[in-house]
């Protein structure tokens, strides 16, 4: 499991490591049951506080992402978590932003996104 968080990007770390390990989720990186780096491994995995890592996991679990068992560790639960359809409908405005925001610092038109978006669903 890789997870990798920007400083500088101006969102919260923790944020940054909830984003990731969804992310990782939603790919089949992570599977149910899987067993995630203690708090105090992956902070130092990410040269961060481990308060920082600890309420990440914290917020996972109360979004029914994470298992803690105390002494024994943090697990991806065993019923795998659906994203809601508003949950994934905003993370897709939010990719489209960030996607727009980048393509218009290059000169790119919004047909020039959508006609390249049309090539790529046609490449599959």
């Amino acid at each position: 499991m890789t997870i990798q968080i920007e400083p500088r990007k101006g969102v919260p770390l923790y944020f940054q490591i909830m984003e990731e390990i969804k992310h990782l989720l939603a790919a089949g990186q992570l599977a149910p049951g899987d067993r995630l780096p203690t708090v105090r491994q992956l902070a130092v995995d990410l040269a961060i506080n481990p308060n920082t890592v600890a309420k990440a996991y914290d917020e996972l679990r109360r979004e029914g992402f994470l298992d803690v068992r105390q002494g024994i560790g943090t697990f991806v639960t065993r019923s795998r978590p659906q994203f809601s359809e508003t949950a994934r409908q905003k993370k897709l405005q939010t990719l489209c932003e960030a996607f727009w925001l980048e393509a218009q610092k290059y000169g790119f038109s919004p047909s020039d996104l959508v006609k390249c978006l049309g090539e790529l669903d046609r490449s599959k």
